[in-house]
């Protein structure tokens, strides 16, 4: 049985991207600062007692078909599809302004940590991540789903796991 204090594959890869997405600060050369604080997973309901900008990420709620291993193997590889929001002050004048910002920061964090890990580790995850795909992304202005202007960006991981082990490092 695996020690209770490791954490499956899947919770460890959020950590890590929640941390890199976290790293993103005006002295860093970016448009905001975010920090832990900012960046959540697994959560997708928010109040006004939650700090702006605020970045979320979330698994899609249907997954991706898998690549259909050998019978004798118990590892799996495929697709695994993330959504990535963030939520922002609006801007008056031009309320998604604030949320093109964001996301376009999020975006080049992304972008350069996929430049920099091109000895497919990235994210320090090893041979776990083979590929990430940004997406192109969507502003929306305050709605029936935000009262703050937001943005969602799809993040697409190409994992391989050990389902017999989902506890291997």
């Amino acid at each position: 049985m695996a020690d209770p204090a490791i954490e499956p594959l899947r919770t460890r890869i959020l950590d890590v991207l929640a941390a890199d997405i976290a790293s993103i600060s005006v002295a860093g050369g970016y448009m905001h600062d975010l920090g832990q604080d900012r960046v959540v997973w697994g959560r997708a309901v928010f109040g006004d007692k939650d700090p702006i900008p605020l970045v979320s990420i979330l698994e899609v709620p249907i997954p991706l078909d898998q690549i259909v291993p050998p019978p004798d193997s118990s590892y799996s590889n495929g697709t695994w599809e993330l959504l990535i929001q963030g939520f922002v002050k609006d801007d008056k004048q031009k309320p998604t302004r604030p949320a093109h910002r964001l996301m376009a920061d999020v975006k080049r964090k992304l972008a350069l940590t996929k430049r920099q890990n091109r000895d497919f580790n990235l994210f320090g995850m090893g041979r776990h991540i083979t590929d990430m795909r940004i997406g192109a992304g969507v502003v929306r202005p305050p709605d029936e789903v935000s009262a703050k202007a937001y943005f969602w960006l799809n993040l697409s991981l190409d994992i391989v796991e050990d389902l017999a082990d989902p506890f291997e490092a």
